[in-house]
């Protein structure tokens, strides 16, 4: 049977879209599975949105990004965007249509890196649907039948189930993988997930604090 990494991840997170071509080739290498869960940042278990970082942290995020994206030769870019970094609408519906692809059993992961880079690499605002839409149609899908699925039952609760999940595993931050129960948060972590998969590491038996 093939080896599974559930994977959480932000359709905003600039993180989660810089990796997401390593993540796609140790997967491939390593025939994983990936079992796909959107999120937003988790609050409740110590996850703090980017407009209440204090400035010298967010200036060091935007550093460290802009370094990240050079080194994996990703164009990310960062102006453009209001103060949270990211257009003004709201993303999250677009979680919705990958989630509904994701359910109707398409390819739901070319959509995400499809959003994800139009959102990135050109700072278009996939909140809007027309936006998203035709998005999902450049990457062959049918954006429409899509877009009309993002209200459904079945979607809204894979999404509301998505979240308490990542609550109650103690998820925090986008992109986490899990692989056998460790996590391993950010995409400057997949190294680490490499050597679990390869037996090279063990997972690390955490202490309480004392």
């Amino acid at each position: 049977m093939p080896k599974t990494v559930d994977y959480y991840f932000s359709i905003s997170s600039p993180w989660a879209y810089i990796g997401l071509d390593r993540f796609r080739a140790l997967a491939a290498e390593h025939d994983l599975k990936i079992e796909p869960y959107l999120i937003t940042i988790i609050e409740a278990n110590g996850a703090i949105p980017s407009k209440s970082r204090p400035e010298p942290r967010r200036a060091h995020w935007k550093k460290d990004l802009v370094r990240w994206a050079r080194y994996l030769d990703k164009t990310v870019l960062i102006d453009g965007r209001d103060n949270q970094g990211r257009p003004t609408t709201d993303w999250v519906p677009a979680s919705f249509m990958i989630i509904a692809a994701q359910l109707d059993g398409l390819d739901w992961i070319e959509l995400v890196a499809a959003m994800q880079e139009r959102w990135w690499g050109h700072v278009d605002d996939i909140g809007l649907p027309e936006v998203r839409g035709r998005i999902a149609d450049d990457a062959g899908f049918d954006g429409a039948a899509l877009l009309a699925r993002e209200q459904d039952a079945d979607v809204q609760a894979k999404w509301q189930g998505n979240l308490a999940r990542a609550k109650a595993n103690g998820i925090f931050g986008s992109p986490t993988y899990v692989y056998e129960g460790e996590p391993y948060w950010g995409q400057d972590s997949l190294p680490f997930l490499k050597m679990h998969l390869t037996g090279e590491m063990t997972p690390l038996p955490l202490r309480a604090a004392e």
